[in-house]
């Protein structure tokens, strides 16, 4: 029988609804026999991710709801995927969406669901010498910078920031290179210090820069632009590929980050006054 999309998204449902409760029957049956292990699950996920402080919000729930620990290995989105890709870590939380469904596609991942969404910014010295204050087209801001040689600081460790950065120069037309582009090598959170000592201009998702907003003289010079959205996804490695996965307790946090309970707590996640995501769980 031909199966619909609409009768696959409900299979879907099931199969995670059954996957959970088998986790909770799991973590029962641990209760009333001998004393075990606390089970733990490895999530790769980005740095921004970690530096928004949200993980401490939304993780703790369900540890306490499983019994279980939630090892987070904050990296780049694409050593994230090498993570996955090695069977190293149980599922992966990035964002770089066209990367998640070859990830899939390749037979690495499972169940790939949208999980929420922001957007990245274009901070930069207040005096602004590339002039860039207020443009809404991201390519012409970097275009800007790189015709005034202005410091810019990149990534420049294949994360999902530094791929969104990439292709904005690609849209510029322009190869950047010379004294004035500079590669950290690092996280978000130290590549937004980085240029904030240099006094140069940086691409951050929105959530780091207000997470680090009162440590900086940094400002949002260019915002707005459809290019600059930022979904986030989260995926459960593949038991085929990986028997040895967490998968049950994977797809048990997959379950919980897309529910109800918890995409409100996304919604509602503030730093300084500001939401910092949108959940779009469906």
């Amino acid at each position: 029988m031909k199966r619909t999309p609409q009768g696959n998204q409900t299979l879907k449902k099931k199969t995670q609804a059954l996957l959970i409760l088998l986790a909770i029957l799991s973590l029962s049956c641990a209760r009333v026999g001998p004393q075990r292990p606390r089970p733990r699950l490895r999530l790769a996920t980005t740095t921004s991710t970690e530096n928004s402080g949200l993980l401490f919000e939304i993780l703790p729930p369900f540890e306490k709801m499983f019994n279980v620990k939630v090892d987070v290995v904050a990296v780049g989105t694409g050593k994230a995927f090498k993570l996955g890709k090695n069977g190293d870590v149980d599922l992966i939380m990035v964002h770089a969406r066209e990367a998640e469904e070859a990830f899939v596609a390749e037979d690495f991942g499972v169940n790939r669901r949208d999980l929420m969404y922001n957007d990245f910014v274009m901070v930069g010295p207040k005096d602004d010498p590339a002039e860039t204050k207020g443009l809404k087209d991201a390519s012409e801001a970097l275009r800007r910078i790189a015709q005034n040689r202005a410091a810019f600081v990149s990534r420049g460790d294949d994360s999902g920031t530094h791929r969104k950065e990439l292709s904005l120069w690609v849209g510029a037309r322009i190869t950047p290179s010379g004294k004035w582009y500079i590669e950290s090598g690092q996280g978000m959170g130290a590549t937004i210090q980085i240029a904030n000592e240099k006094q140069a201009y940086c691409l951050t998702d929105r959530g780091t820069y207000l997470t680090f907003k009162d440590k900086i003289d940094l400002t949002v010079l260019c915002e707005g632009d459809e290019k600059l959205f930022n979904p986030y996804g989260v995926i459960a490695v593949s038991p085929a590929r990986y028997p040895d996965a967490n998968y049950v307790y994977a797809m048990a946090l997959i379950g919980w980050l897309t529910s109800p309970e918890c995409q409100r707590m996304i919604g509602e996640y503030k730093r300084f006054g500001q939401i910092l995501f949108t959940p779009n769980a469906h």
